[in-house]
């Protein structure tokens, strides 16, 4: 006798998939992307930019690796739920510290498992990122009219502020460098340079980058003032990941992040970072069909054509159409040909839609961290 669904997954359109659920039970109400990566699905999970989201991975061996605190990008889990292809098995992997389905219910996210992920990750391309519910309940009774109602009601991503939801708190010092072997994560105890980090959801390892080229790191909230940067007296600032409608957030950000590329001082940003530092150029920024999310994104770079493989995570994009005159296209998809960075030409002020901290993903990129600090370096002399 077949086993009863104690998942099911409820699109905006009607369309509804059954499954086996793990992980937490109730209800989540969210827009649905696809991921590619074939790794780093805790790193995923945690990364705030996926907030308001459901994630369907494409790579269908989900949680054999396990869980274990070294990798998550921020304290919890923030992506609203997972789909996969094939049931997690138990972990095979000597960091691992847990398992993903107790992982996911001590955590309070919902997962569901035999899913024909394949038809899942069509069904988003061709129509765009829906709005769905996902249920788990183990007993599996659903309310399947309820939970389309549900999906339809989702407001969506589209004027969202979602950074002002997964910043910190407060301000605090960061000085971890990145993971390496054998001693895992280091310490930062003669930096050069001082750097502030405003917090729009940013990943861990882009503080352990920042750390490990040199910076002495301070973070502040998404809701700084230009005064609360300035008081500081940064060498450089950085703008960090994050979720979200970028012009949403952009209504408070943007000034800010105008005044301090008007300070002269260099200016570093990361996919939302990115997106609210060219609006604060003078761009417009576009909600995508479905963006980009995996772990092998190839980009080009313009002022050589070397290619790089990228770790993407975005549902907005710069129009490239829009950038002013000084502001240069400093890489583009080759996917899809969408603006993947820029630059202020004659200025150390730069940023990238892709993630140079990997976590999970290649290293193509990690010089660009590289670059902000000589860029800092050239400006003391």
């Amino acid at each position: 006798m077949p086993q009863k669904p104690t998942a099911c997954l409820a699109l905006a359109d009607g369309t509804i998939f059954m499954g086996r659920g793990f992980g937490a039970s109730g209800v989540a109400v969210a827009e649905l992307c696809f991921n590619t990566a074939m790794t780093g699905y805790q790193e995923i999970m945690t990364d705030p930019s996926y907030a308001g989201q459901v994630v369907t991975f494409t790579f269908p061996h989900i949680g054999n690796t396990g869980v274990n605190p070294e990798d998550d990008e921020t304290t919890d889990p923030v992506a609203a739920g997972m789909i996969v292809k094939w049931d997690p098995t138990d972990p095979s992997n000597w960091r691992a510290t847990s398992d993903l389905e107790s992982w996911l219910a001590s955590r309070g996210r919902i997962g569901m498992g035999g899913v024909d992920t394949r038809r899942l990750t069509r069904a988003i391309r061709q129509q765009g990122a829906p709005h769905v519910a996902l249920a788990h309940d183990p007993d599996g009774n659903f309310d399947i009219e309820a939970l389309v109602a549900k999906a339809r009601a989702f407001a969506g991503l589209v004027g969202m502020d979602l950074a002002g939801q997964v910043t910190c708190a407060q301000s605090y010092r960061w000085n971890e460098t990145k993971w390496a072997w054998p001693d895992g994560f280091g310490t930062q105890e003669a930096p050069r340079h001082k750097v502030v980090a405003i917090d729009y959801g940013a990943k861990r390892n882009i503080l352990r980058s920042l750390a490990s080229v040199g910076c002495d790191v301070t973070v502040l909230p998404a809701t700084a003032t230009a005064e609360d940067v300035k008081a500081q007296n940064p060498d450089g600032v950085f703008l960090s990941n994050g979720p979200g409608d970028p012009a949403a957030t952009g209504e408070y950000a943007v000034p800010v992040i105008r005044e301090m590329v008007d300070s002269g001082v260099p200016v570093f940003g990361i996919c939302l970072g990115h997106q609210m530092l060219a609006m604060a150029l003078g761009a417009k920024t576009i909600k995508m069909n479905h963006g980009h999310h995996g772990a092998n994104h190839p980009v080009r770079r313009s002022r050589d054509g070397k290619v790089e493989i990228t770790s993407m995570n975005h549902g907005f994009t710069v129009d490239a159409q829009s950038l002013p005159e000084g502001v240069e296209e400093t890489h583009v998809s080759l996917f899809d040909g969408s603006n993947c960075g820029i630059r202020l030409s004659g200025r150390p002020v730069f940023s990238v839609q892709y993630h140079p901290e990997a976590s999970p993903g290649p290293h193509d990129s990690a010089y660009l961290f590289d670059e902000f600090a000589a860029a800092m370096d050239a400006r003391h002399g």
